[in-house]
């Protein structure tokens, strides 16, 4: 039996956690026949299905599963050998593979970008939004460098260092009674319909916490009246100027010209004009954004210009740890 490839062992832990072929090729830049034929011919030398395979879903076998997870750790041991290599070398020469979340990632990369090429031009972000638990695999399997997230998440054994506190906000549309108040509280909240991002988003685990009750609505089909989802916050906030409800945003995403009030309904500034963002009275519920690695990672110039260019943006309204 010929060698297994580290490119099949990726194949195999893509298709694994995308559960889809077609999604997994893309996550590997190959084409989905490519990916097909090479994990056919795999199982076919092995004598095993690794997959079952229907029209709607795939499914990863029992025997399976040992594969995935072995191969996972090959992965990763490949991936230490790299960094081990890279020692010596000029820590910031080279691209930085960062992932971020998404409701963190259209708010401070404009300005983090903009900061990284200014500091350090040799070293060019190669950026991926995904989910925390997809970034948490793939800083895992070395597919990525380091990522932004926020807490809490499972112990990985990962490297974290705390970048800052962000508070929430509330937003309303302007038309809405609670718009003419200068505050809010979470009470007040309970009353309205809320809408929540997709199950995934760790985002939406923080606004349930601060509003428990809409966890039971969000999952059954009376939650219609009390609560709806959307797929960005950018959606949720387009949903919240049509008055369909109301909302809780992190700091970042708030447009300055929201908060000045130098914006009128029907001046050309997207939404802005037409939602009212409060904060909370008394102690605003907040989480805590931190940039994590791998322990083996051994560009640790790299990470810290990384962090260093992160406190360089402007970062209005939160809280910073350094």
């Amino acid at each position: 039996m010929r060698p297994m490839t580290l490119t099949e062992l990726k194949y195999i832990v893509a298709v694994a956690r995308e559960r889809h072929f077609g999604k997994a090729a893309e996550a590997c830049f190959v084409s989905q026949p490519t990916l097909s034929v090479a994990i056919k011919k795999l199982e076919e030398e092995l004598e095993l299905k690794t997959f079952e395979r229907n029209a709607t879903e795939i499914a990863v076998t029992p025997l399976g599963e040992e594969i995935v997870r072995q191969a996972q750790t090959v992965l990763e041991q490949a991936a230490a050998i790299k960094e081990i290599a890279k020692r010596g070398k000029d820590p910031l020469a080279g691209p930085l593979r960062l992932g971020v979340i998404y409701t963190i990632g259209p708010y401070l990369l404009p300005d983090l970008v903009r900061q990284v090429i200014e500091r350090t031009p040799q070293m060019p972000l190669v950026l991926q939004e995904n989910f925390t638990s997809k970034l948490l695999e793939q800083l895992r399997l070395g597919e990525i460098d380091a990522a932004i997230l926020a807490e809490p998440f499972p112990d990985t054994n990962l490297a974290l260092a705390p970048l800052y506190d962000e508070p929430f906000l509330a937003a309303v549309p302007h038309t809405h009674p609670l718009a003419k108040q200068g505050h809010i509280t979470a009470e007040e909240l309970k009353r309205e319909t809320m809408l929540l991002l997709g199950t995934g988003h760790c985002f939406r685990d923080h606004v349930l916490e601060v509003c428990p009750e809409f966890a039971r609505f969000s999952n059954d089909t009376e939650g219609i009246r009390k609560s709806f989802e959307g797929s960005s916050l950018e959606t949720i906030k387009h949903m919240v100027a049509a008055g369909m409800g109301v909302t809780l945003v992190p700091r970042l995403s708030v447009p300055r010209s929201a908060l000045d009030d130098s914006m009128k309904p029907g001046q050309d500034f997207g939404d802005s004009p037409y939602v009212r963002y409060l904060p909370f009275q008394g102690d605003a519920p907040t989480r805590r954004v931190v940039l994590a690695w791998r322990r083996s990672f051994t560009r640790y110039e790299a990470i810290a210009e990384l962090r260093n260019a992160i406190y360089a943006c402007e970062l209005p309204g939160v809280k910073r740890l350094s």
